[in-house]
């Protein structure tokens, strides 16, 4: 198989999906493509785009946790856009924490930033 067959695709699980495809909407401009419940109403699927990126997730279960279950999360989403000042407002204005202020590094302008649901979100603009 070559490389270019690959996709990665993050899937997050998430201790209430529902309002982090809500977040996700308003501070990433996501569109949600898809998403299937249980008869309990619990999110077993939805996929965002994000850009050019997909993103999926799903609501906490008994076989996967989310990060708040977990004591956080080992996992950076990393983020270019174009303007990552708008972007880190819009995710603290909505329920985000800032981990590292955005600034300005020798490969560009950025920080992270911690969503509401306990995913960290490196975000950077070249």
């Amino acid at each position: 198989m070559a490389t270019t067959d690959i996709v990665v695709r993050p899937r997050l699980v998430i201790d209430g999906a529902a309002r982090a495809i809500e977040y996700y909407r308003e501070v990433f401009d996501a569109e949600e493509l898809a998403r299937f419940e249980d008869p309990a109403g619990k999110i077993v699927h939805a996929e965002l785009a994000l850009g050019g990126s997909r993103v999926t997730l799903k609501d906490e279960d008994g076989v996967d946790r989310a990060p708040a279950t977990l004591g956080g999360s080992p996992v950076l989403l990393s983020l270019t856009v174009d303007d990552v000042d708008a972007l880190g407002e819009r995710m603290v204005a909505a329920g985000g924490k800032v981990v590292f202020e955005i600034g300005d590094h020798e490969d560009g302008r950025g920080g992270r930033i911690l969503d509401p649901f306990g995913h960290a979100w490196i975000i950077h603009q070249r």
